[in-house]
């Protein structure tokens, strides 16, 4: 497999907006990576070359907020239940045709728009939340398994529970990195990973680390609202422009 120049200045570009909405976030950073290659490439390979990107960095943001982190048996359930789901979406991704897994992406981006838009005040307590862990875990997974993208699901359940940056940065950190531990035997099962791709993950978790100072500058200088509606409607345009391509 072989790189052209487009398609790696699309990936160095789209680790670099991740590195943003994460460092701006603690979190997020596929929202933005998985669409903007797939709409210049292949989604397959951004969710694949996302996974190394995902563990290294979210071990990272984990040990620097590990004291803050919710209780264990929550964050367990939550992380198990991605790591299940994420195993059968990497199956999914494995058999499921480059144009579905493409227009997936587009379509899941347009729900967490919707949702960001919607349902910005929903409140989940604790309690509830807790009930609910392991299936919303295992539903996120699955998406990122699939199209890379658990973001509806995981990071909107998350916000909905109104938790502290320090608490849902750990958790989330966790859920992400659990997810990728068991995407990446069922990648090599299905020998989706080599030499190259593999650079191309070291790599771009580079870009990635490197453009995160700049994201918590960023959301220390722009509003968070200001922040969210320039996100969302870069987001709008590249799902525009998957759909566009793949119809």
């Amino acid at each position: 497999m072989v790189f052209d120049t487009v398609t790696i200045i699309a990936i160095l570009v789209a680790f670099a907006l991740g590195g943003i909405l994460k460092g701006a976030t603690g979190a997020g950073a596929p929202v933005v990576t998985i669409p903007v290659i797939a709409a210049f490439y292949d989604v397959r390979i951004a969710v694949i070359i996302m996974v190394v990107p995902n563990l290294l960095t979210n071990i990272g943001q984990l040990y620097q907020f590990r004291k803050t982190i919710l209780p264990s048996l929550f964050t367990v359930s939550f992380a198990l239940g991605g790591g299940i789901g994420a195993f059968i979406g990497t199956i999914l991704l494995a058999n499921l045709s480059i144009k579905i897994l493409t227009l997936s992406v587009a379509f899941i981006v347009i729900i967490y728009i919707l949702l960001k838009l919607i349902v910005p005040s929903w409140k989940l307590i604790y309690e509830k939340a807790a009930k609910l862990v392991f299936i919303m875990g295992t539903a996120g997974g699955v998406l990122q398994g699939a199209a890379g993208l658990s973001a509806p699901i995981s990071i909107t359940f998350l916000n909905a529970m109104k938790l502290e940056r320090n608490q849902f940065i750990p958790t989330i950190s966790v859920y992400f990195g659990v997810m990728s531990i068991f995407q990446m035997p069922t990648l090599y099962y299905y020998d989706f990973l080599n030499f190259e791709i593999i650079l191309a993950s070291l790599i771009s978790t580079v870009v990635l680390l490197s453009f995160m100072p700049l994201g918590s500058w960023v959301a220390k200088s722009v509003s968070k609202e200001n922040f969210d509606k320039i996100t969302l409607i870069l987001l709008a345009f590249i799902a525009l422009r998957i759909i566009y391509l793949n119809l």
